[in-house]
């Protein structure tokens, strides 16, 4: 199944927020294809992905999810959040929709992945970095059958560098002391209370239940918070053995901009409901890794 190119545009009426300052660039197919893709579309799986100029990062992140993930993956929501042109479609043409949306203005993190996956009807919702490579295979036929099962609330791959070295997604409940172990003693994190939002697979229901991320955060802790709120709803975050490449940018520590944007999501957390009631449910022996307990 191929698509072929629309153009339609989202009006901006008064009072409503910046998703209706978006122009909209949707992609759909002949009507035979449209037929079945509304049948897959009620089991399958549409992931969200942001760009902030990273044009080549998100063309080859596309060509491989269009040569790997054609049968996992139905729908690609891809948001230009600065303006660039928008990604070439293969010779063939896109083996799954793509719908492209132009910010007017740029947005948080969470913001992006909340409008783009807004009203989603496939089964499950991902949200995915453009600098994620997939490493010649598909990882999202694993985790979308791990999402599946009852009482899973998120799953999320293992990340390795270029070289295949683990890298770190999952942390343990950001604390000022845990940090500071963390950074000046380079203490080694046992725990696993949150993993990041490099590449994520949850069941549609619970993301829609829990409103997506906390656009209250802006470019940090959203995964954190997201983390917490499905823990403490008695859902598990499930590592998949799948491997996907990823280093984190870790731009905090190179520009004083990023660096104040994570003091203050940082400050907004730990001021949170969220992350006191998180910590008070911690639990601290060994047959539980110390993971948060459900309520």
């Amino acid at each position: 199944m191929r698509h072929s190119l629309i153009i339609a545009a989202v009006s901006v009426l008064p009072g409503r927020d910046a998703f209706d300052d978006w122009s909209l660039i949707a992609q759909s197919c002949n009507n035979d294809g449209l037929m079945a893709h509304e049948t897959w579309a009620s089991t399958g799986l549409v992931l969200s992905l942001v760009s902030h100029g990273h044009r080549e990062l998100v063309q080859a992140l596309l060509q491989d999810l269009a040569r790997l993930c054609s049968m996992s993956v139905t729908r690609v929501v891809l948001t230009l959040n600065v303006p660039e042109p928008p990604p070439i479609p293969p010779a063939g043409g896109w083996p799954f929709q793509l719908d492209v949306r132009m910010n007017q203005h740029p947005m948080g993190f969470g913001a992006n992945h909340n409008r783009a996956l807004e009203g989603a009807s496939e089964r499950f919702v991902g949200v995915l970095n453009p600098d994620v490579g997939l490493r010649g295979q598909d990882p999202f036929v694993e985790m979308v059958a791990l999402a599946g099962e009852l009482g899973v609330g998120c799953v999320y791959p293992q990340q390795v560098d270029g070289l295949g070295r683990l890298q770190a997604g999952e942390r343990q409940l950001p604390t000022p002391w845990s940090l500071l172990l963390r950074r000046a003693w380079s203490r080694v994190e046992t725990r696993v209370d949150w993993v990041n939002a490099a590449c994520l697979v949850l069941p549609q229901h619970t993301w829609q239940t829990l409103g997506g991320f906390d656009e209250s955060y802006f470019m940090y802790c959203e995964d954190v918070d997201l983390s917490l709120r499905l823990r403490l709803s008695g859902k598990t975050l499930v590592c998949a053995q799948a491997k996907i490449e990823h280093v984190g940018q870790r731009a905090s520590g190179r520009s004083l901009r990023h660096l104040s944007w994570h003091i203050r999501s940082l400050l907004r957390l730990w001021c949170s409901p969220v992350f006191w009631q998180a910590r008070q449910l911690l639990q601290s022996d060994v047959t539980s890794g110390g993971r948060i307990s459900p309520p």
